[in-house]
């Protein structure tokens, strides 16, 4: 099972808009943050979590031509912008796109998009098709691909992480219960988010992420949705301990579809 980092940056992405900060300014290419998504590509298909208001770009990037299905954390518009763009998988595939989200995040998509759901719907817009998750459940997208959701605290917002075997990806975490926590030890490879130095309201910083490793103990750990005011990937990378590394858009690594 491939894992693809779609886009590794904050609500903003880096660069931001009309900002001259240091990291902004990069030439380092690790520095152009999209915004946060991975792609899941297991014996054929693809699978995405997250569709921001980069995912077109993303596709592209990619050189992506079949899409299987797209999971959502939760919707905020960094997270669910995007989707409207599935219309081109539509297209190629000729099928809906399977949608897999929670209630609150389905109440979300259907007043965003409320075109797409309309009973009399305009000609060439998305086709869906709604699977209902929750934090209780593991669910299949594939035969032998089952994602175990992982709720975590998004300042009040629960947000879902996702375990494939071995592997364990959260982004917009600020709190993780303890049973929750439960379902991710063992994990060999972990991404989590880690917005930057100092405290945020709804993010783990780098204290708070680097802590969060340790205990939940990965052989290899990764952080994301990272904000122009952390550092530079490269100042980034020289505070973290040797088995901790920061992402950056279009790496690629192989795990285990196994626990």
């Amino acid at each position: 099972m491939r894992i693809t980092i779609l886009g590794s940056g904050t609500s903003q992405g880096v660069p931001i808009i009309g900002c001259d900060c240091h990291v902004c300014t990069s030439t380092n290419p690790k520095d152009k943050r999209l915004r946060t998504s991975i792609m899941i590509s297991h014996k054929g298909e693809n699978f995405v979590i997250d569709s921001g208001p980069d995912f077109r770009q993303q596709m592209l990037r990619e050189n992506v031509k079949t899409l299987s299905g797209i999971i959502f954390t939760h919707e905020h518009k960094d997270h669910i912008a995007g989707l409207d763009d599935v219309r081109a998988f539509n297209y190629l595939e000729k099928r809906d796109m399977p949608i897999y989200c929670t209630e609150q995040v389905e109440k979300a998509l259907r007043n965003e998009f409320h075109y797409v759901f309309a009973e009399n719907k305009y000609p060439g817009v998305p086709s869906l098709d709604l699977h209902r998750i929750s934090k209780k459940d593991p669910f299949k997208v594939a035969d032998d691909l089952i994602l175990t959701p992982i709720e975590v605290n998004h300042y009040r917002m629960p947000v879902l992480g996702f375990r494939m075997g071995d592997f364990t990806y959260i982004t917009d975490a600020k709190t993780v219960a303890e049973e929750e926590k439960e379902k991710i030890r063992g994990s060999k490879i972990l991404i989590v988010n880690a917005l930057r130095t100092k405290e945020h309201i709804s993010h783990f910083n780098l204290k708070e992420a680097l802590a969060f490793i340790e205990e939940m103990n990965p052989e290899r750990a990764y952080l994301t949705h990272i904000s122009h005011l952390f550092a530079r990937h490269d100042e980034i990378e020289a505070m973290l301990p040797e088995n901790v590394s920061v992402v950056w858009d279009g790496m690629r690594f192989e795990v285990k579809n196994e626990e």
